[in-house]
């Protein structure tokens, strides 16, 4: 092998041109007072559902691993990858296709060392079919690890190894591009094998069964409650860093109380939404910042209403989101006409944004949509139709799926829809279960490429629950990811053609709209982390200023 630096092939779009005040990861560079208690109090817009990198499918949850454990590579202040516990830049092979990372010596929160048998026994539990990880598909990128998940080979043939404790080795099934970036997501963080052997499936339910290696430490949360702490992780191999020592974090779900909270300066950071991003939206305390999130319906395939496609034609075109993004979420949203965000990859030929060359799919149209809507009921053999849509109990959620309620039955007569709110994790159950008609989620790709987006709908994506399964599709992404991989521009095209399938075709999930980052931030707190895409905050920077 020849030691050669890693080129970070991303085409990201920088997010600029948003309204109120950019985020200020640049703080960070400045000098922090050594006399301020290093104390923020933030909140958290829904419950954690798992501290576990293989179970979790929830940003919040995302987002908490993100603070207490680190892969590879982190994020820096530009959100850049960068080393983290890889101490340099690793060897890779003539053929690009293995890796070899040299780890820092580096501990767990506990004082036990961080090895490469963890990277492996946590790529390997992710991948393995009996775990049923949302993120099995996410390791594709290693040899063998699609073959794998479908259960044709044995777990021990991932493209993983430790050659010893501080060596790490890693063998892609296809050249990565990306794959600085990609390691920094979170199933790729490491697991102590000894550790999570003994907790079992009781791993990541609670504070007790839970072993970190990142900035900071979770303390109090017993899996159910709604507030615990973060402490700073002396045991972190960057510890010297880090600034603040406690971060007191409370679930808050209404946006209403966390304003008020934030008002009677009992938070320094908390999200914004609808009425209330308007009523801040010339704050200096507010920060509005795009975001790569697709908020959509996931229609229920495997019922016999909810797998028409002309019914999902009928929803989709039924729903003015431009209405949606400036009434309701107010907060920088924009509406979207496809499942691939805007402003977040180039065509590497021609510099043109995907979602301009992609063009408007399945937009706002209610003639065509009542059309559809005639078509399925006539396909069905009914005059009229209830649903029900399934949604999280936050306050964003609720106030989302009461306004797509209002379209629907305005401009489809004959539709009813029936509203269900329940805890985030009672709503990921019932859709694993395959129990709902209609659901409202959304999406954040990990890197800037447009497959991460399209590989949510792969049949065999641990994301997939909905029923959906087109081979053509399926095939296209594999194309994606193999033969046409060194051919810019047929990949390219092909991604394009893949999107049209999975919307203008099949119909297969119904995006609306494209997220953003609203929150406010105390004047004191500096340095926070707010990204484009993945995880959404990061406190490793910040720090207290008064």
């Amino acid at each position: 092998m020849k030691k050669t630096g890693i080129t970070l092939l991303m085409t990201l779009i920088l997010l600029t041109g948003c309204y109120g005040n950019n985020d200020d990861t640049s703080e960070s560079s400045k000098e922090t007072p050594t006399d301020v208690k290093q104390e923020i109090n933030v909140s958290l817009a829904g419950e954690l559902s798992t501290l576990d990198s293989a179970q979790y499918t929830d940003v919040n949850s995302s987002d908490m691993i993100g603070q207490v454990t680190e892969g590879l590579y982190r994020l820096d202040e530009n959100g850049d990858p960068e080393l983290a516990l890889a101490s340099e830049e690793p060897e890779i092979s003539e053929d690009g296709l293995t890796y070899t990372f040299k780890l820092r010596d580096t501990k767990y929160s506990d004082g036990s060392q961080v090895k490469a048998e963890d990277f492996v026994y946590a790529f390997q539990t992710v991948v393995d079919p009996k775990t049923a990880s949302s993120s099995s598909n996410r390791m594709d990128i290693f040899e063998n690890g699609r073959s794998i998940r479908e259960g044709d080979k044995e777990v021990s043939e991932l493209g993983a190894k430790a050659v010893d404790d501080q060596t790490l080795e890693i063998q892609l099934e296809d050249p990565q591009p990306f794959l600085p970036q990609i390691l920094t997501g979170t199933p790729f963080m490491p697991k102590s094998k000894a550790f999570a052997e003994d907790k079992d499936k009781t791993y990541g339910t609670n504070t007790d069964n839970f072993l970190g290696n990142g900035p900071f430490v979770i303390e109090g949360w017993n899996g159910n409650n709604l507030s615990f702490k973060l402490k700073k992780n002396d045991n972190y191999w960057d510890a010297e860093n880090v600034k603040l020592e406690t971060i007191d974090v409370q679930v808050v779900k209404e946006i209403a109380t966390g304003t008020s909270l934030f008002t009677d300066e009992q938070l320094d950071y908390t999200v914004l939404a609808d009425t209330y991003a308007q009523e801040y939206q010339d704050s200096d305390q507010a920060y509005f910042v795009p975001k790569a999130l697709v908020g959509y319906i996931s229609p229920n395939h495997k019922k016999e209403v909810t797998g028409n496609v002309n019914l999902r034609r009928a929803i989709i075109q039924a729903i003015d989101k431009d209405n949606f993004t400036k009434n309701i979420l107010a907060d920088g949203s924009t509406p979207l006409n496809g499942f691939v965000a805007k402003d977040f990859a180039k065509n590497p030929e021609t510099d043109k944004d995907f979602r301009e060359e992609s063009g408007d799919l399945m937009p706002y149209d209610v003639k065509a949509a009542q059309a559809s809507f005639e078509k399925a009921k006539q396909e069905l053999g009914k005059d009229e139709i209830t649903l029900e849509l399934l949604s999280a109990d936050t306050a964003l959620a609720k106030k989302t799926i009461e306004f797509l309620q209002g379209q629907l039955e305005q401009n489809l007569p004959g539709l009813t829809i029936n509203l269900k709110s329940v805890p985030l994790q009672n709503r990921l159950d019932l859709q694993t279960q395959s129990d709902y008609d209609l659901v409202f989620g959304t999406w954040t790709p990990d890197y800037a490429d447009p497959i991460d987006f399209l590989n949510f709908y792969d049949s065999k994506s641990g994301l997939n629950s909905s029923g959906y399964s087109n081979e053509d599709y399926d095939q296209g992404l594999q194309e994606a990811r193999t033969t046409l991989a060194n051919d810019n521009q047929a990949r390219w095209d092909q991604l394009i053609d893949m999107e049209h399938l999975l919307i203008e075709e099949d119909t297969a999930v119904l995006p609306f709209y494209q997220g953003s980052v609203a929150y406010l931030k105390s004047d004191r707190l500096e340095g926070l982390q707010v990204f484009p895409f993945g995880r959404t905050v990061s406190y490793r920077l910040a720090y207290v200023t008064e």
